[in-house]
């Protein structure tokens, strides 16, 4: 199975550096929606951690990798 070609920009060291820093944000913004929910929205707040936390997991994983992330594919975002 062949990887798909990457665009030119996603090759360099400064987008993997970048994808790598938002990845960890993502991961530091779940643990903070962990430790700010109240006790009425466990549920709500367990599951939004886990959304982000798994894309900041994801974008860590694509820098090391070179590949691209789930993020990236989204699209630009208004």
């Amino acid at each position: 199975m062949e990887r798909p070609e990457l665009p030119r920009g996603m090759r360099s060291r400064s987008y993997r550096w970048v994808t790598a820093t938002f990845g960890l944000v993502f991961i530091v913004l779940a643990i903070a929606i962990l430790f700010t929910a109240d006790s009425h929205s466990k549920l709500g707040a367990t599951l939004a951690a886990l959304i982000v936390g798994g894309l900041g997991g994801d974008a860590l994983v694509s820098a090391v990798r070179n590949r691209r992330s789930i993020l990236s594919r989204i699209g630009p975002l208004p």
